[in-house]
C-alpha cells in the first residue's frame, strides 16, 4: 500500500487548495492517471482531472508531480507522491484555466505572419531553418515547462518563460515569417532565463528550450547589436585580456600553486577559482593528497567559455576551447570543481572540436576517499544541487554520499534540493533582482531543515545561496563548498 498526497479544490466549498491524503495498493507500472482512477473508484473522491490519449502526446493531463511539471498518463506513482495542478488558476481540483497563455499566445501572434497571398508565398523553407525550427517544434503544449520554471513562479520579474521562448524561436527560424521575433522574445524577458535546464528535463519531448532557443536567440541578439546586457559586456573584455572572465587585483591560484608533479590528472581551475576562491582549489590539493592523489594544474589553461556561450557571446569561444584542448591534451583526466565549468566542458566543448575525460570532484573522489582518516564533523548540513551539475551532468548521489561518509555529519535534504538558486544563465551579474528573489527562495527552504550549513559544488551557487541566506537574516547559516567540508574533516 502507498500513501498519495492530492490537491483538492471546489470553488463552492473551498478557500483555497488543500491536500488530503489517500492509501491505495500499488500496481506494477501504475502511473499517475492510473492512481487518481484508483482513488475515485476506492474512495469515490471524485477527483477531477483531465486525460485523453493516455500515450504522452496530448499534453492534456499535465500536472505536478512534487513540484515539477508531469504528464499524469507517463508518470510512474510513488509512495509519499504530492499531485498537484499545473500553476494557473485551479478550475477544480486538477483541473485549470489556461486561458491567459491562450491570450499571450494570441496577443505575440504567434503563428506565421507575411505579407504575401497564398499564391505568391514560397512554402519552402532552407535546409539549415528546418533542421533549426525541429528542435523546438514538437511541443505538446502539456505546460510542464512553463508551470516548472522557477523564475516564472518565484521571481518578480516579467518573463515569458520557456513556453513562449520556444514560440517565439519556432517561427524566428522560419525564413517566411517577418515578425521581429527577436524583439518579441527580448521583451519576453530572453535574458530573465538561468540556463537552469529544468524545463528540459521536465518536457516529455526533450525540447532544450534553454539551449536552442533562448541561448540561440542571445547569440543572434549579440550578431545583430541588441544584446547582450550591458552587464555581461565585461565578461568578454575580461576574457579578451587576461583569459578569465572576472577580474583580480591578487595573486591567482595557479600563481600561487605547485604546477606540474607528473600526474596525468589535471585541475581545470575556472575563473571563479583561479581568480576569486582560490582557497578552494588549495584544499583541493590537500584532500587529494591525504588520499595520495598528486594533480598537475596546467598554466595557460583559459576561461572555458561558459559566460559567453550563456549570454549569446560566442563568436571567440572556438579560440578558448582551441587553447584548453591544447593545454590538456596529453592528461588524461581532467578534474573540474565548478559544475558550470564541468557541464561546458563535457556538453558544449565537443561541439567545438574538443572532448577531454571531465570529470567532476564528485564523482571522481566518491570511491576514492580514505574514510579511516576523516576526523568527526559535528554539524547539521543540507545539499543544494547546482543546475549543471544536477541536471547539466547528471551528477547528484555523488556528493550525498561524500557527505555521509562524514563521521557525525547529520544530513537532512530540503524540500526542493535541485530548484535553481539564481546564479546562472548571466543572471547573477545583468539581472541581480531574480538572482535575488530565487536565493532567498532557496535560504527559506534552507533555514527550514535547521541546518547549520548548505553545501553545493559551484562557486556561483555558494556566493548567490551566501546573499540570499544574509538577505533572509540567516547569517549563521554557512554555505560552503564540499571541499570546504571535506577539509574540517581533515583538520
Amino acid at each position: 500500500m502507498i500513501k498519495i498526497y492530492v490537491s483538492r479544490f471546489n470553488s463552492e466549498t473551498d478557500t483555497e487548495p488543500h491536500l488530503e491524503c489517500y492509501e491505495i495498493e500499488q500496481t506494477p507500472n501504475m502511473k499517475v492517471l492510473d492512481a487518481l482512477q484508483a482513488i475515485n473508484e476506492k474512495y469515490e473522491a471524485d477527483i477531477s482531472f483531465q486525460s485523453s490519449c493516455r500515450a504522452g502526446q496530448c499534453g492534456s493531463c499535465g500536472i505536478l508531480f512534487n513540484g515539477n511539471g508531469a504528464l499524469a498518463c507517463q508518470k510512474e506513482i510513488k509512495n509519499g507522491a504530492i499531485i498537484e495542478p499545473l500553476n494557473f488558476p485551479v478550475v477544480k481540483d486538477l483541473i485549470v484555466d489556461k486561458s491567459s497563455i491562450e491570450a499571450k499566445v494570441k496577443e505575440l501572434e504567434l503563428s506565421l505572419q507575411c505579407n504575401h497571398t497564398s499564391d505568391e508565398l514560397d512554402t519552402s523553407i532552407s535546409k539549415e531553418d528546418s533542421k533549426e525550427t525541429k528542435k523546438v517544434r514538437s511541443c505538446i503544449e502539456c505546460y510542464s515547462c512553463y508551470s516548472t520554471c522557477p523564475v516564472v513562479n518565484i521571481a518578480t520579474a516579467e518573463f515569458g518563460g520557456p513556453y513562449l521562448m520556444r514560440y517565439i524561436r519556432k517561427f524566428e527560424t522560419d525564413s517566411r515569417d517577418n515578425y521581429d521575433r527577436l524583439k518579441e522574445a527580448i521583451d519576453e524577458g530572453l535574458y530573465n532565463c538561468t540556463s537552469c535546464g529544468k524545463c528540459l528535463a521536465v518536457c516529455p519531448k526533450n525540447i532544450n528550450t534553454f539551449g536552442d532557443a533562448i541561448e540561440k536567440m542571445r547569440a543572434i541578439a549579440v550578431a545583430n547589436g541588441s544584446g547582450p546586457l550591458p552587464e555581461h559586456v565585461g565578461f568578454k573584455e575580461n576574457i579578451l585580456e587576461t583569459g578569465r572572465s572576472i577580474k583580480t587585483d591578487n595573486p591567482s591560484f595557479i600563481e600561487e600553486v605547485e604546477n606540474y608533479t607528473g600526474s596525468k590528472i589535471a585541475f581545470f581551475t575556472g575563473c571563479m577559482v583561479d581568480y576569486k576562491f582560490s582557497e578552494t582549489g588549495h584544499k583541493l590539493v590537500k584532500i587529494l593528497k591525504e588520499n595520495g592523489i598528486d594533480i598537475d594544474v596546467p598554466e595557460g589553461q583559459v576561461c572555458c567559455g561558459s559566460p559567453l556561450l550563456r549570454t549569446g557571446q560566442t563568436d571567440i569561444v572556438q579560440n578558448l576551447v582551441d587553447i584548453n584542448k591544447e593545454v590538456f591534451k596529453d592528461y588524461d583526466t581532467i578534474i573540474t570543481i565548478c559544475s558550470g565549468c564541468g557541464a561546458t566542458l563535457k556538453n558544449n566543448h565537443p561541439e567545438f572540436g574538443s572532448k577531454l575525460n571531465v570529470m567532476d570532484i564528485s564523482e571522481f573522489l566518491v570511491d576514492k576517499i580514505d574514510t579511516s582518516k576523516l576526523k568527526p564533523v559535528d554539524m547539521k548540513v543540507t545539499y543544494h544541487d547546482p543546475c549543471h551539475l544536477g541536471r547539466g551532468q547528471g551528477i547528484k548521489d555523488q556528493p550525498r554520499e561524500i557527505i555521509e561518509m562524514i563521521p557525525s555529519v547529520e544530513f537532512e535534504e530540503m524540500l526542493y534540493p535541485c530548484q535553481c538558486c539564481g546564479a546562472g544563465g548571466g543572471i547573477k551579474s545583468g539581472r541581480p533582482e531574480i538572482a535575488m528573489d530565487l536565493s532567498k527562495s532557496k535560504a527559506k527552504m534552507i533555514k527550514d531543515t535547521g541546518a547549520d550549513a548548505v553545501i553545493t559544488i559551484c562557486p556561483f551557487c555558494k556566493l548567490n545561496l551566501r546573499d540570499g541566506l544574509d538577505a533572509m537574516d540567516c547569517g549563521n547559516i554557512e554555505s560552503l563548498h564540499i571541499l570546504e567540508l571535506l577539509d574540517k574533516a581533515y583538520e
